[in-house]
């Protein structure tokens, strides 16, 4: 992405700092602004941070092969929601190299070497994870928002709330504590987000 100091999204550009990559912004922000993990216990912390891991190093990517690999359906959305504003004489050749650019990634990674059916497994093993941990909670480390709850919304949002379908969306959809979770943030913090 233009601008963007890495190369890749996510990045903020705060009054003119620009940064690149999730935790840095984080670790800024928290300097910066609010530390929302003010008062977590060293266990709480640890928690977090395999959490956002497993979100950002693992989920991240299965949520990604849907958008830009799974289907030609799913990439006409994902093209259109994406490329939608450029010309027409450059969106098609803007849009099929970012494309390329990016199962190159997935598969550097190593989801992309896996068969659709397997990436998925892996997919709802983390979503079952996250389940879990969230159980009745309001939030994932309790009764108030973290860093943690950032990233999970970022995430669970894009999977469970847009018109990408995917075995990953379905089995999102299916575990009603998520669902509630995603509506509440969303709620409480985004109010011009459609529900999920």
């Amino acid at each position: 992405p233009i601008g963007a100091p890495k190369g890749k999204l996510p990045y903020i550009d705060d009054n003119g700092k620009i940064l690149g990559d999730s935790q840095f912004i984080i670790a800024y922000l928290k300097l910066t602004y609010r530390d929302l993990d003010e008062g977590l216990t060293s266990a709480e912390s640890a928690a977090s941070v395999a959490m956002q891991r497993l979100l950002e190093e693992h989920l991240f990517w299965v949520a990604l092969y849907s958008r830009w690999q799974y289907t030609d359906e799913n990439w006409k959305i994902n093209k259109q929601a994406i490329f939608g504003a450029l010309p027409p004489i450059i969106r098609g050749i803007v849009a099929s190299h970012t494309r390329q650019k990016i199962r190159r990634q997935i598969y550097g990674h190593g989801t992309g070497r896996h068969q659709a059916d397997e990436i998925f497994a892996l997919g709802k093993q983390d979503i079952d994870a996250l389940s879990a941990i969230l159980g009745n909670n309001p939030y994932f480390l309790g009764d108030r928002p973290t860093t943690l709850d950032a990233s999970a919304f970022g995430l669970l949002i894009n999977i469970i709330g847009c018109p990408i379908e995917s075995p990953l969306k379905e089995y999102g959809a299916a575990q009603n504590n998520l669902v509630s979770y995603v509506d509440r943030i969303r709620r409480e913090f985004y109010h011009d987000l459609p529900s999920a």
